[in-house]
């Protein structure tokens, strides 16, 4: 068994500047510590087979699902299923910091909405 941490865990970055550490990365179950910083988000997208939480550990998120924008701030969680249309933005002043639990993982399961920024 192994502790696994933000200090520790494989850490990858997306978007223009958002940082992703993988704490538990299997076929069927992922856990991801992400952070987004102020201003900055990822593009509408969807997942045909994965189900996702979205768990705010410091900060506030905002989840858009169609047309439903959802704000959560320290402690609040939210489930996104397979096949819903999604991104996640920071739109407020300071970091934010989650959790996303994706089962079964996401890997090669992302299908983009829009283009990436630039």
């Amino acid at each position: 068994m192994k502790v696994v941490n933000a200090q520790n865990a494989d850490h990858y970055t997306w978007g223009a500047g958002c940082d992703g550490w993988r704490l538990l990365n299997k076929s069927d179950l992922a856990v991801t510590q992400e952070r987004i910083p102020p201003g900055l988000g990822e593009v509408k997208h969807y997942h045909a087979r994965s189900r996702q939480v979205f768990y705010v550990l410091h900060g506030r998120l905002q989840i858009e699902t169609g047309d439903d924008v959802a704000q959560l701030s320290d402690g609040d969680s939210f489930e996104v299923p397979p096949g819903q249309p999604h991104n996640v933005r920071n739109p407020f002043d300071e970091d934010v910091h989650f959790l996303v639990v994706s089962s079964p993982s996401t890997a090669n399961d992302r299908f983009n909405l829009e283009p990436p920024p630039g």
